[in-house]
Protein backbone atom coordinates (compact mmCIF):
# COMPACT_ATOMS: atom_id res chain seq x y z
CA UNK A 1 0.00 0.00 0.00
CA UNK A 2 1.00 3.88 -0.91
CA UNK A 3 1.54 6.16 1.60
CA UNK A 4 -0.76 8.37 -0.12
CA UNK A 5 -3.56 5.67 0.35
CA UNK A 6 -2.49 5.11 3.90
CA UNK A 7 -3.15 8.52 4.32
CA UNK A 8 -6.30 8.72 2.46
CA UNK A 9 -7.51 5.78 4.41
CA UNK A 10 -6.78 7.65 7.82
CA UNK A 11 -7.89 10.58 7.15
CA UNK A 12 -11.15 9.31 6.25
CA UNK A 13 -11.14 7.45 9.15
CA UNK A 14 -10.79 10.21 11.15
CA UNK A 15 -13.73 11.78 9.23
CA UNK A 16 -16.30 8.81 10.16
CA UNK A 17 -15.60 8.91 13.54
CA UNK A 18 -16.43 13.21 13.10
CA UNK A 19 -19.40 12.18 11.30
CA UNK A 20 -20.58 10.07 14.06
CA UNK A 21 -19.72 12.83 16.59
CA UNK A 22 -21.72 15.66 14.62
CA UNK A 23 -24.69 13.08 14.65
CA UNK A 24 -24.35 12.55 18.39
CA UNK A 25 -24.33 16.33 18.85
CA UNK A 26 -28.13 16.37 16.89
CA UNK A 27 -29.01 13.54 18.96
CA UNK A 28 -28.16 15.39 22.33
CA UNK A 29 -29.31 18.84 21.55
CA UNK A 30 -30.63 19.23 18.21
CA UNK A 31 -30.59 20.27 15.16
CA UNK A 32 -30.70 24.14 15.52
CA UNK A 33 -28.85 23.67 18.91
CA UNK A 34 -25.39 26.27 18.49
CA UNK A 35 -21.79 26.02 19.55
CA UNK A 36 -19.19 28.82 18.55
CA UNK A 37 -21.82 30.56 16.49
CA UNK A 38 -23.12 27.56 14.20
CA UNK A 39 -25.84 24.69 14.44
CA UNK A 40 -25.54 21.19 14.82
CA UNK A 41 -26.92 21.17 11.57
CA UNK A 42 -24.37 22.98 10.13
CA UNK A 43 -21.58 21.27 11.56
CA UNK A 44 -23.47 17.91 10.48
CA UNK A 45 -23.11 19.12 6.99
CA UNK A 46 -19.58 19.85 6.77
CA UNK A 47 -18.61 16.76 8.09
CA UNK A 48 -20.78 15.12 5.57
CA UNK A 49 -19.26 17.13 3.06
CA UNK A 50 -15.70 16.22 4.29
CA UNK A 51 -16.40 12.52 3.87
CA UNK A 52 -17.66 12.61 0.73
CA UNK A 53 -13.94 14.48 -0.13
CA UNK A 54 -12.58 11.48 1.53
CA UNK A 55 -14.96 9.20 -0.49
CA UNK A 56 -14.17 11.11 -3.66
CA UNK A 57 -10.40 10.87 -3.11
CA UNK A 58 -10.61 6.99 -2.67
CA UNK A 59 -12.21 6.61 -5.34
CA UNK A 60 -9.87 8.64 -7.73
CA UNK A 61 -6.99 7.05 -5.99
CA UNK A 62 -8.88 3.33 -6.94
CA UNK A 63 -8.76 2.29 -3.73
CA UNK A 64 -12.54 1.71 -3.93
CA UNK A 65 -14.49 1.42 -7.12
CA UNK A 66 -17.15 3.96 -7.49
CA UNK A 67 -19.74 1.72 -9.62
CA UNK A 68 -19.22 -1.11 -6.68
CA UNK A 69 -20.05 1.74 -4.28
CA UNK A 70 -23.41 2.88 -6.35
CA UNK A 71 -24.25 -0.53 -6.13
CA UNK A 72 -23.26 -1.01 -2.34
CA UNK A 73 -25.96 1.96 -1.92
CA UNK A 74 -28.60 0.71 -3.82
CA UNK A 75 -28.69 -3.12 -2.02
CA UNK A 76 -28.55 -1.01 1.27
CA UNK A 77 -31.76 0.66 0.25
CA UNK A 78 -33.37 -2.36 -0.50
CA UNK A 79 -32.51 -3.74 2.72
CA UNK A 80 -34.06 -0.35 4.41
CA UNK A 81 -37.11 -0.65 2.78
CA UNK A 82 -37.52 -3.96 4.02
CA UNK A 83 -35.79 -3.89 7.40
CA UNK A 84 -36.98 -0.22 8.41
CA UNK A 85 -39.77 1.96 7.87
CA UNK A 86 -37.56 4.91 6.95
CA UNK A 87 -39.37 5.05 3.46
CA UNK A 88 -42.74 4.53 4.68
CA UNK A 89 -45.36 7.28 3.85
CA UNK A 90 -45.50 9.39 6.99
CA UNK A 91 -41.67 9.27 7.80
CA UNK A 92 -40.52 9.90 4.06
CA UNK A 93 -40.78 13.68 4.63
CA UNK A 94 -38.05 12.93 7.34
CA UNK A 95 -35.58 11.43 4.81
CA UNK A 96 -36.40 14.56 2.46
CA UNK A 97 -35.45 17.27 5.41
Amino acid sequence: MKDSEKQILLICQEECAEVTQAISKVFRFGYNSEHNNRTNHERLTEEVGDLLAMIDLMIEAGIIDEASIQMAAAQKKIKLKKWSNIFDKPNLELVKN
